[in-house]
């Protein structure tokens, strides 16, 4: 029973980092990362607060979803 509960804690926590990013996404310039987290399971990372991903970052994003603002206007 401990390794179900670990996959449906872990499934929760890419899941709830995922519905941040998108939400983020929204209304930023700037993609949003899903990246793992041996401790914290996942967690969603914006791509603005960095100049470019550090590699031992960028080696654990999962998903992304790309910022939906544009500047053409």
């Amino acid at each position: 029973m401990t390794a179900l509960a670990s996959i449906q804690s872990n499934s929760n926590s890419y899941f709830e980092a995922l519905a941040t990013a998108e939400r983020r996404a929204l209304h930023s310039f700037f993609d949003q990362h899903v990246v793992e987290d041996n401790d914290l399971g996942y967690f969603a990372l914006d791509e603005g607060d960095y100049n470019a991903l550090p590699a031992h970052l960028a080696s654990r994003v999962v998903h992304t979803v790309h910022g939906a603002m544009l500047d053409e206007f």
